[in-house]
């Protein structure tokens, strides 16, 4: 399914952003005056070699990092005017994050991983909002497990859905399938298409062709330069 700008509303629009890092004898421009809009139900993947800026990109957007210059606009909400506490409460409630290596809470189990975020945004968080997603996505049977005791993909299906549950209007994913084989990152992928595919904006950075197949859109970052491509 491939959406167009035109079909919903905008949930992300950076103008004319870069982003330098210094290093021992110079100053190297990872991101140079991008331009770059998202909308809602868009699965957008960014790709380029390692080291070529996707991270950052996804860092700007979500107010872990701030540009030189330029503005990134998040649901009309400046980030670039936001201290650092205002991106931080701003991301609780607008952005879900999914990271390559899970990042679950070892000490909580399934349903207290997936509680968490809806209890930080002062949300219904019982099991009756929580079961239904697990029973859609076959994990109600790993409910009350710790996360040591589930697969690799168990674990990242369990991460999508936590980034989706508060229902964000952005999901930033950073490679998420690159720790996962390629049955178990097929099946992510399928939950992240199918977050997309309710509403939610997803922008996924990736190594993976096959990862950006899924994407509705699909952008290469090549010397600080983002080019939208014109195959999958």
């Amino acid at each position: 399914m491939n959406q167009t700008d035109s079909d919903y509303s905008s949930v992300v629009v950076m103008t004319n952003v870069s982003r330098s890092f210094d290093d021992v004898k110079s100053s190297r421009a990872v991101l140079d005056n991008v331009d770059f809009k998202a909308c809602s139900g868009n699965l957008v993947a960014i790709t380029g070699p390692s080291g070529s800026g996707k991270s950052t990109f996804l860092h700007l957007l979500g107010g872990i990092d701030i540009p030189d210059h330029g503005r990134i606009l998040v649901k009309d909400t400046d980030m670039t005017c936001l201290n650092e506490t205002g991106r931080t409460l701003f991301r609780r409630k607008n952005i879900g994050l999914v990271f390559q290596f899970f990042n679950l809470i070892p000490t909580l189990n399934v349903i207290e991983n997936l509680r968490l975020p809806l209890e930080l945004c002062s949300l219904k968080s019982d099991d009756s909002v929580i079961f239904p997603l697990l029973e859609r996505f076959d994990l109600e049977q790993q409910a009350y497990s710790y996360p040591d005791r589930l697969s690799g993909g168990e674990q990242q299906r369990v991460a999508v859905i936590r980034s989706a549950i508060h229902k964000p209007s952005l999901i930033l994913a950073d490679e998420p399938t690159g720790n996962l084989d390629d049955a178990q990152g097929h099946v992510v992928l399928d939950l992240i298409r199918q977050v997309s595919n309710d509403g939610t904006c997803v922008i996924m950075a990736t190594h993976s062709a096959s990862a950006s197949e899924y994407a509705d859109r699909h952008y290469k970052i090549t010397n600080g330069k983002l080019h939208e491509a014109t195959q999958i």
